[in-house]
C-alpha cells in the first residue's frame, strides 16, 4: 500500500483498439483506455462543483445513517468521492486499478488539502492487495460495467464482500442500460453524473454485449471507453448471490420507481450476516 500511484507506470500515449474496437471485449481494457490525456480531462466530464451540488449528502447520509466511519473507495478515479467523504468525516482508503487515475486523484486531494491513503489494486484480487475489513465499499462511476466476463463480476463482488465487516455495506452505480437496450436510443438529463456541460458523452455501438461510448471534449479531442451494459435487475440478482441480504436501489438519488426515467441507478446492499 503506498500513499501514490507507483511512478514507474508508463501509460500508452493513445488509445488502440486494432482494427475492430467492437470487438474488444475484456476486464482488463480499461487499463490502456486511461491513458494520460484521457485522465487529465476526466474533471471537464465530472465538473466537480455542478455533481457536489446534485448528489448533495446523498453517499454521506447513507453511511453515516448506518454509522459507517471506514470506508474503502474501489473505483476513486480523480479522487472526488474519496475527497468529499473524506472531508466529512469518513477514514478512506483509495483503491482504483488505472495508476493514472490514481496519481491525478493525489494531486487533486492536495489541492484540496486532503491526503489520500491509495492502492494500485485489481478487483478480482482486492484482498491480495487491500487489507483489513471495512464499514463500506464504494464503487461508483460506472466502474462495475468495466467488467466483461460475468466470472470476474462474481469474483469483483466476493471480494468486496470479504472486504466488508460483518454489517458492512457495499454502494455500486451504473448507467441506466436497460433504457438504452430496450429504446435504442440515449438520453440524459446531464445533470446529476457527467455534468460538465462542454462535454459530450454519445454511445457509438450497443449491443447485449457491448456499450461503446465516444467522449468528445472542449478542444476537439475524443476518447473511447468499452463497457458491458448492466441491466438493473441483473446487477441487483448478482448482489443478493454474492451474499448481501438486502438491496435497495434509487434511481438519480430517488426511491426507485420516482424517477421514471433515471441516468443512473444507486444500489445499496447490506451484508447483514451473523459472523
Amino acid at each position: 500500500m503506498t500513499d501514490q500511484a507507483d511512478k514507474t507506470f508508463r501509460p500508452e500515449s493513445t488509445q488502440d483498439y486494432g482494427e475492430d474496437p467492437t470487438g474488444v471485449r475484456t476486464s482488463d481494457k480499461y487499463v490502456s483506455e486511461y491513458i494520460r490525456g484521457f485522465v487529465d480531462k476526466w474533471d471537464e466530464l465530472i465538473d466537480w462543483n455542478q455533481r457536489a451540488d446534485s448528489e448533495g449528502r446523498f453517499f454521506i447520509d447513507i453511511l453515516k445513517g448506518r454509522g459507517k466511519d471506514s470506508v474503502l473507495d474501489v473505483a476513486t478515479g480523480t479522487g472526488f468521492h474519496s475527497i468529499q467523504l473524506a472531508k466529512a468525516g469518513f477514514a478512506v482508503t483509495s483503491a482504483d486499478g488505472s495508476a493514472e487515475m490514481l496519481a491525478k486523484a493525489f494531486q487533486n486531494a492536495v489541492e484540496h488539502d486532503v491526503m489520500l491513503k491509495t492502492v494500485h489494486a485489481d478487483w478480482r484480487y482486492l484482498n491480495r492487495d487491500v487489507h483489513g475489513k471495512y464499514d463500506a465499499i464504494i464503487c461508483l462511476g460506472n466502474s462495475f460495467t468495466h467488467l466483461f466476463e460475468e466470472a470476474d463480476r462474481r469474483r469483483a463482488l466476493a471480494e468486496f464482500y470479504a472486504a466488508l465487516k460483518h454489517d458492512g455495506v457495499l454502494i455500486i452505480d451504473q448507467r441506466n442500460y436497460d433504457a438504452i437496450l430496450d429504446s435504442k436510443k440515449f438520453q440524459t438529463k446531464h445533470k446529476y453524473y457527467y455534468c460538465g456541460d462542454q462535454v459530450t458523452a454519445v454511445p457509438v455501438h450497443v449491443d447485449d454485449g457491448l456499450a461503446r461510448f465516444e467522449y468528445t471534449f472542449p478542444d476537439g479531442s475524443k476518447h473511447n471507453l468499452n463497457m458491458f451494459p448492466l441491466r438493473k435487475n441483473y446487477t441487483r440478482g448478482l448482489l443478493r448471490e454474492a451474499g448481501f441480504q438486502k438491496v435497495q436501489t434509487y434511481g438519480d438519488f430517488m426511491e426507485d420507481g420516482e424517477e421514471s426515467r433515471p441516468d443512473f441507478f444507486i444500489h445499496v446492499a447490506e451484508k447483514l450476516d451473523d459472523e
